[in-house]
């Protein structure tokens, strides 16, 4: 599903505040990344990339990540990407989106 302009403007607004961060450095984006992001995706549903390297390739790397880890890309800002997938149980959510 997508969300809708109102959840991303929600989402960005929680990721800036307190937001789980994982670097993207030279390595790229191994199998041991895409494992380490669907983990933190399970556990905090809303994470950050931060990209220390492949910065001119940002926006295709982190539409490759969403889909591999079945994420939203809620939005790029400067060298960071935001994603975020709702957990399936809805006893373990830690964001609430109207």
């Amino acid at each position: 599903r997508m969300l809708t302009s109102k959840q991303r403007s929600i989402l960005t607004a929680l990721a800036s505040q307190d937001c789980t961060v994982q670097a993207l450095g030279k390595n790229g984006l191994t199998e041991a990344f895409v494992s380490k992001i669907e983990e933190l995706l399970v556990h905090h549903e809303l994470i950050k990339i931060k990209f220390l390297d492949f910065k001119d390739e940002k926006r295709e790397i982190s539409e490759e990540l969403a889909a591999r880890t079945r994420a939203e890309l809620v939005r790029l800002i400067g060298n960071n990407a935001i994603l975020y997938r709702q957990n399936p149980d809805p006893e373990k959510r830690r964001v609430v989106l109207q």
